[in-house]
């Protein structure tokens, strides 16, 4: 089963370049999408043209914000949407798909904005997921997939010492955050298949990042320890274009 997750800062304009292309050269089983800035009936309205897949999309209250998706060839058992906490259930940022086997939680977390305004939010939204996760986890393996907007580590962003406790996704709070988690029995899957390699999955549009890879890993998948052993092989495919992000991906051997 091949998962890919893809933060595409906006469907509708990710469609008017070679998404649907993309789509069927990639050929996911499971496509899940972050910042999809739609709403639901826009979202359905947009991938319409294209075959084969569920669709499932959780829109922010606010028109052009936030927003996921899912797109799955099979039919999970239940899809919820966010994690129950009204404060944090307005943005669309959480869809959870059973596949019987595991869940699978595909997640948008909030930037915590210039100069850090939004930072208490990010660390009570980040507590809030965990615990979702945490309790999603006693019934069976969970998936996480996304973008979680850290970079979790020094390897994982080209520039940390002026970004360190400066730049909203590399403070320490937001560090501590993702730890947490994995200090819970979670692996960043692809951090630890590659323990050393340089990658990232996010680059500003200004002063050429991309091109100059001046970047951030910034897209995960977070997976139970209990299901490692099922997942032959990850990847951040920084040659896919389109959007800001490049899309992550996992082979998973059920």
């Amino acid at each position: 089963m091949n998962i890919i997750s893809w933060n595409v800062n906006g469907i509708r304009a990710v469609m008017r370049k070679d998404f649907e292309q993309q789509l069927k050269d990639l050929n996911p089983d499971i496509l899940c999408l972050q910042e999809t800035k739609a709403q639901d009936h826009q979202v359905e309205e947009t991938l319409e043209k294209i075959n084969g897949y569920h669709i499932y999309s959780n829109s922010a209250e606010r028109k052009g914000y936030s927003g996921t998706a899912i797109l799955s060839k099979k039919e999970p058992q239940k899809v919820t949407y966010d994690i129950g906490v009204e404060e944090h259930d307005k943005e669309g940022r959480i869809i959870t798909a059973d596949y019987g086997d595991f869940y699978l939680v595909t997640a948008y977390v909030p930037n915590s904005g210039n100069e850090l305004v939004r930072l208490d939010y990010r660390t009570d939204w980040d507590k809030g997921l965990r615990k979702f996760i945490l309790n999603l986890e006693k019934e069976k393996p969970v998936i996480l997939c996304g973008d979680l907007n850290v970079a979790h580590q020094d390897i994982d962003i080209a520039r940390p010492k002026p970004n360190y406790n400066k730049s909203a996704g590399f403070t320490q709070k937001e560090i501590d955050g993702l730890s947490a988690l994995l200090d819970e029995g979670f692996i960043d899957v692809w951090r630890s298949q590659h323990p050393d390699e340089v990658k990232y999955s996010w680059w500003s549009y200004r002063f050429g990042a991309r091109k100059k890879n001046i970047g951030w890993r910034i897209d995960y998948f977070i997976a139970s320890e209990k299901i490692a052993d099922k997942i032959k092989s990850s990847s951040i495919m920084n040659d896919v274009m389109g959007s800001d992000h490049c899309p992550v991906s996992i082979e998973l051997d059920l």
